[in-house]
């Protein structure tokens, strides 16, 4: 009454195969492709650059990839993931997707996620778009949050205070 259908036996070997096809004589073997398939592993994200302590940078660095700054940088860095540690010193502006600051920067940092753990020093303007900044941080600047950050469109274009004007003091913050 019920018949077993074909579709769910395993397939056959390749010696067993030819006999069966010249056995039904009017059903060629289905082609191998196992053998065209060859699968890869996905390629292992590149581990990120590393600037040792012992290294004084006078530049811009520009990357798509990561890096962790161990020395000095005198320039802009702009990267995906910049973690800078806790013996770098960075006098530039940072612009990344992530930032974890560990370390000193004077200058302006621009991230869509920014983090300054304990141990950072931050002398300038936080732009970001999600921001964590721990007990202990040290920060003079300003924070602004912005839904895209890392454009360049979005600085702002204010104009200059009179000369007769003070300057206008920066907050500190101590968490």
């Amino acid at each position: 009454m019920f018949s077993k259908s074909k579709i769910n036996d395993p397939a056959p070997k390749a010696e067993d195969a030819k006999p069966a096809a010249s056995a039904e004589g009017a059903r060629p073997a289905a082609p191998d492709y196992k053998s065209d398939f060859k699968p890869t592993a996905p390629k292992a994200k590149p581990p990120a650059s590393t600037l040792s302590a012992d290294l004084h940078v006078t530049g811009n660095l520009k990357t798509t990839g990561d890096i962790q700054v161990e020395g000095t940088v005198e320039g802009d860095i702009r990267a995906h993931l910049l973690t800078i540690g806790e013996s770098a010193t960075i006098k530039g502006e940072v612009i990344a997707d992530d930032v974890v600051i560990n370390g000193r920067i004077v200058g302006r940092v621009r991230g869509l996620k920014v983090r300054l753990t304990a141990t950072a020093r931050v002398e300038g303007d936080i732009i970001h778009k999600t921001i964590a900044i721990e007990s202990g941080a040290h920060f003079e600047g300003s924070v602004q949050r912005q839904d895209d950050p890392l454009s360049t469109k979005g600085k702002t274009g204010a104009a200059p205070a009179p000369a007769a004007a003070p300057a206008p003091q920066k907050a500190q913050q101590q968490s």
